[in-house]
């Protein structure tokens, strides 16, 4: 994806940022600093940790894994754990970016989903535990949108035409086309990647535009009926507007986990493991996730969720569903081929 941050919830970063700052009172703390998504922990979890561990936390944010690895990549210094998207990760590894965690110093990693695991991008978690999940998603407008299916050929239909969003993301949507052809949304096949293409120019003469911000108000107001959106922002629009119906498409799609890792140039390498460590603790994580509201692979932590939270059929899919679901992998080599593919889909 890129990851292109969705934001989790309403209140402001300004807000949550004072919070950090006040909540260890003044003077001359240890620091830990985090370099992460806007809005993703529980503030009152971040008070917690801070009067555990004497300790104030410092979070910087960014709004994509592209724009955080340019900054990384260009010298700079100074953060302590990062969270990037487990593709990313694979990036950041393999340009030395990260450090090897000390599992000795991560006694909760016990409770990470073993059924993730298996699908993870770093399933002996040497470098990263994961953080938050959820799938990408499609949802409508039942008061507007007949006979509805959950499933990619919606996006076929003509009589949407300029009520429709897709993300302005290359490996969201080439890798939707992917998924509706049957393909992995990973493949580096080029005539798979052509026959994807070609979708997704068909998919385009029936949107409104590509968009990975405005969907939400969009799909809220009823501008459009039917958008390609990220859960946790669907969930939230859907909560409050009981017409907007959010399903996984039964073709399968990506699901997105951002993971937690402790940055190379690290200064609080002790520090940064049990953040790591708290953050994984099953009740802490349960709390997490109520309040982010995506899903922590963290099977301890499940039956501490609310019923309501736990029986969310997008956060929580049937195993038929999750089968067909993959995490997006670092492309390699195929960058370019795919680039190539997405110029071709904007320039139709």
């Amino acid at each position: 994806m890129k990851i292109k941050r969705r934001t989790f919830i309403t209140t402001s970063s300004a807000a949550l940022a004072a919070g950090f700052f006040t909540s260890c009172g003044k003077g001359k703390l240890p620091e830990l600093k985090i370099y992460s998504w806007a809005d993703y922990i529980d503030p009152e979890l971040v008070a917690e940790f801070e009067q555990a561990q004497s300790c104030r936390l410092v979070i910087d944010t960014f709004d994509s894994n592209e724009s955080m690895h340019s900054k990384l990549s260009v010298g700079a210094t100074g953060y302590d754990v990062v969270v990037p998207s487990s593709y990313m990760v694979k990036t950041l590894v393999r340009e030395n970016m990260l450090l090897p965690l000390d599992h000795s110093k991560l006694p909760n990693i016990k409770h990470v989903d073993a059924g993730y695991l298996q699908r993870a991008l770093d399933p002996g978690m040497k470098h990263s535990v994961p953080y938050m999940m959820a799938p990408t998603c499609i949802a409508w407008l039942s008061s507007k949108v007949n006979n509805a299916e959950a499933s990619y050929r919606m996006f076929d239909r003509a009589e949407l035409k300029g009520r429709i969003t897709l993300l302005d993301d290359m490996r969201e949507v080439l890798g939707a086309a992917l998924r509706s052809l049957g393909f992995s949304i990973n493949s580096k096949d080029p005539a798979q990647l052509a026959q994807a293409r070609d979708v997704v120019i068909r998919w385009k003469k029936n949107i409104a535009k590509f968009d990975s911000e405005q969907y939400k108000s969009g799909i809220a107001s009823g501008e459009f009926h039917l958008v390609q959106g990220y859960a946790g922002d669907l969930l939230q629009v859907a909560g409050d507007n009981a017409d907007v119906v959010v399903k996984i498409p039964q073709e399968g799609t990506a699901f997105s986990c951002d993971d937690l890792c402790i940055f190379k140039d690290s200064r609080a390498v002790d520090l940064a493991h049990r953040f790591i460590d708290f953050l994984t603790e099953p009740r802490v994580a349960a709390k997490n996730m109520q309040y982010i509201a995506y899903r922590a692979p963290n099977q301890s932590a499940y039956a501490l969720l609310s019923e309501e939270f736990r029986s969310n059929e997008v956060l929580f899919p049937s195993e038929e569903i999750f089968a067909k679901c993959e995490p997006i992998d670092d492309l390699g080599d195929a960058l370019a081929l795919w680039s190539g593919m997405w110029d071709a889909v904007k320039a139709s």
